[in-house]
């Protein structure tokens, strides 16, 4: 294919890659693209290629002239570059140096037993009223939401806000909803930054507030970042990867026989993050510097590069690849997998229907047989 393809792809599957980008990845590694917004962008398909690209300084986040860049779409948060061009990498530096404490192997084991307290939970509710169950509702979207408002401190019944706010800053198709999604966030996040400051707790923000060197706005950034990804991804994790798994009664069986699947758990994260279609859930980095060449074209550092690829033969089915391509499991993953494997292994996915609003899906999945 010489002329650019147009994003996003088509995915009549829901569970499955797109044709499209099957067709493509079979016949080169690189190929033009143009994105939803109808910018000009490079899709790199090579698993090679991709590693190469992301360990390569010259590929950012940012931009410098960001009001000129190209973009995969509407999104405050998603559709374009991110961040300070001149100081992004030291700025990267020093958010990893800020929260690598707080995220450190030693607290989440500590943090374990009470997602799986929590998941038992929500899952005996669950159980009590009976077949058939949304599981999105009832365990996908509360688990996540309630672990991260005990990591950072957040107060749980601001939920049905945070969550409206954050949904809005995703979406891809309206801009000026989007900022004024963030917005919202950003303020809320101060608010709770001032909140610490006068009455700190054993959480995160609270911990970063005491952090010497980190002002208000830096704090409030970092909460409305954690706030964010801390759910948002883990809600999708949750719902895609019962439905991949709720499809397949050998694997589901499995699971329930399986007292620590966590490989499981890694493939279902590794599939996540490979056979989507070709629309990027984080910000597309941009190529920083025209010097390289791709083919016959210069990158140019207004194009973003999306990057989308699998090492395995069979991506999309679990077990398919022959080591855990990510390399830490989320327990707020783990545990639905585990408790439910155990305590229902009859159910099946009688529905499943993914669908896409402002960037997030949502799967309305099982019932009892």
């Amino acid at each position: 294919m010489t002329s650019a393809v147009q994003l996003p792809f088509d995915q009549p599957v829901p569970l499955r890659p797109s044709p499209l980008l099957r067709e493509l990845q079979a016949t080169g590694t690189v190929h033009r693209v143009r994105t939803a917004v109808g910018d000009d962008a490079w899709l790199v398909t090579g698993y090679e290629q991709v590693r190469d690209l992301l360990n390569d300084d010259r590929l950012g986040r940012s931009h410098p002239d960001p009001g000129n860049a190209a973009r995969t779409g509407e999104s405050a948060l998603f559709g374009g570059p991110l961040g300070e061009f001149e100081t992004e990498q030291a700025d990267h530096s020093r958010m990893r140096a800020l929260l690598q404490p707080h995220f450190s192997p030693k607290r989440m084991r500590a943090l374990q037993p009470r997602v799986e307290q929590l998941t038992a939970a929500l899952l005996d509710e669950l159980a009590e009223h009976g077949p058939p169950a949304d599981l999105h509702e009832a365990l996908a979207l509360p688990l996540p939401i309630m672990v991260i408002c005990e990591l950072l401190g957040v107060p749980y019944e601001d939920r049905a806000q945070f969550r409206g706010w954050t949904q809005a800053a995703a979406d891809i198709r309206d801009r000026a909803r989007s900022m004024q999604g963030l917005a919202e966030l950003f303020d809320y996040s101060k608010q709770l930054v001032a909140r610490k400051r006068r009455e700190p707790g054993d959480d995160v923000i609270s911990r970063l507030c005491a952090t010497e060197g980190v002002s208000d706005d830096e704090a409030a950034g970092l909460g409305m970042s954690l706030l964010y990804a801390g759910h948002e991804t883990t809600v999708v994790a949750i719902d895609l990867g019962a439905a991949r798994l709720l499809s397949n009664a050998v694997q589901w069986r499995q699971v329930g026989s399986d007292p620590s699947p966590g490989i499981v758990v890694e493939e279902m994260l590794r599939i996540q993050a490979t056979a989507g279609a070709a629309s990027p859930a984080t910000p597309a980095p941009t190529w920083r510097s025209t010097a390289s060449r791709c083919g016959r074209a210069s990158w140019s550092c207004s194009t973003p590069v999306l990057p989308t690829t699998t090492r395995t033969p069979s991506p999309t089915r679990i077990g398919s690849s022959p080591h855990a391509v990510l390399q830490g499991t989320s327990h707020s993953v783990t545990a639905p997998a585990t408790a439910s494997g155990r305590l229902w292994p009859a159910w099946s996915c009688r529905r499943c229907s993914p669908s896409f609003r402002g960037g997030s899906r949502t799967c309305v999945l099982p019932s009892r047989r």
